[in-house]
């Protein structure tokens, strides 16, 4: 039995639906982000009633939640922020995320019992960046994307034993520094810092050259370096050992703007791989080529290992198409009632095709729609409407399980 400290496994959420979704398939806790104030407001996000509702879920089911409040706050924030932290305080989540130090004042103002963490918004790259937080009273810090494995072991050694580590171990990289990005705001007026990012990073550039209008000339790389800007996604599930050698005391994963697929998939094979390497380290090694089976049927743009082991080069980019999606979620089972699994459609499928069932906590399962039915029971071959209840034979299905086909089918 490994001895080493045990982890926690953070998933993002960006809804109530997302959330239960992450608790379900192993998260020791879920980051959620309200309404303002947070960097994800292309998420769906939780009203105060339904932050109230994901609390207590999660709680119940001994799962923490964090809620978000990393923007650079502007002086018309700063009324806002204190009714909302007044909020927060009595719906008491875990921790509340921070990069911004009037926040951070506002915060220990208004809502002094709440525990604060710092945002990997606010450059954390050294141990007296650390120590300067923990004089301040805070004990978890998200260290920035740009620190390798060995600067993460140097900042462990050097800070008190009840600090924390947070790091990113997967998901969307950033191309601008501890993602503070101006590229949103510059070509379309929208603060990536103040949560409404429209991810220029990934769009397709070209060069004009000013006495040629409207002859574009493709950006491409070559011996000399890059010239765009798209990263490939982090992937560390291979790493899981260095992960905790180095002392990272909670597994981030990217993704508020992700769907209950992608938390069930990615959130599974995690929650799989870092159990397996506590239970037996060769055991994880054993499963290393399932766990990334399976991470690929998520959406992903390819994987690197980001700054973990060096600063990455120009393999880390992407040169074409942006997204590999080879899943599609087809819906959440609701309800089981002999034998019959209850679903509103999210994708159509029909009978004949071969779908998987994920299972939390063990490998998904998969089989052929023999049996599909609507509301009043008569049977159907295909569910072709959007948001249409129907039922289908699935007998190991439970409530909660989430259905997925190969988008290829």
């Amino acid at each position: 039995m490994n001895t080493q400290k045990h982890p926690e496994l953070l998933l993002p959420a960006g809804s109530l639906g997302v959330l239960k979704t992450a608790v379900r398939y192993g998260a020791d806790a879920v980051y959620i982000g309200g309404t303002s104030f947070s960097l994800r407001a292309g998420a769906a996000n939780f009203t105060r009633e339904e932050m109230k509702q994901g609390i207590a879920y999660a709680h119940d089911r001994g799962a923490k939640v964090y809620v978000t409040a990393n923007i650079f706050a502007h002086n018309r924030d700063i009324e806002g922020a204190e009714a909302y932290f007044g909020e927060l305080a009595d719906l008491r989540p875990d921790a509340v995320l921070i990069s911004d130090p009037g926040m951070f004042s506002i915060c220990r103002r208004v809502a002094p019992e709440l525990p604060i963490h710092i945002s990997t918004q606010a450059n954390n790259t050294n141990y007296e960046t650390f120590m300067f937080w923990y004089g301040l009273g805070v004990r978890r810090v998200v260290a920035a994307r740009e620190l390798s494995l060995t600067e993460t072991a140097q900042i462990r050694a050097r800070i008190p034993v009840d600090m924390e580590i947070e790091s990113f171990v997967h998901g969307a990289m950033c191309i601008s520094y501890s993602g503070r990005c101006l590229l949103s705001a510059t070509l379309t007026g929208r603060d990536a810092n103040h949560g409404e990012c429209t991810h220029p990073c990934r769009w397709k550039y070209a060069v004009m050259e000013e006495t040629r209008p409207g002859e574009y000339f493709p950006i491409e790389e070559d011996d000399r370096g890059s010239y765009i800007f798209n990263s490939k996604d982090l992937c560390m599930i291979e790493h899981i050992p260095e992960l905790v050698q180095a002392g990272v005391s909670s597994f981030k994963i990217e993704g508020r703007m992700k769907t209950a697929l992608y938390a069930a998939t990615i959130g599974g094979a995690y929650r799989r791989a870092i159990d397996d390497y506590f239970t037996d380290p060769e055991l994880y090694k054993r499963n290393i080529p399932s766990y990334m089976e399976e991470i690929r049927k998520g959406t992903f743009r390819e994987y690197t290992t980001g700054f973990f082991f060096g600063r990455p080069d120009r393999n880390a980019q992407i040169y074409d198409s942006t997204y590999t999606k080879s899943y599609r979620y087809l819906g959440t089972v609701e309800a089981v009632e002999n034998g019959m699994a209850r679903i509103t459609q999210k994708n159509k499928f029909c009978v004949g095709d071969v779908i998987e069932i994920l299972k939390p906590g063990r490998e998904c399962v998969s089989f052929t729609v023999n049996d599909m039915r609507d509301e009043e029971g008569n049977a159907i071959e295909s569910c072709p409407h959007a948001g249409q209840v129907f039922y289908i034979a699935c007998p190991e299905a439970e409530a909660g399980d989430l259905i997925r086909i190969c988008a290829q089918t």
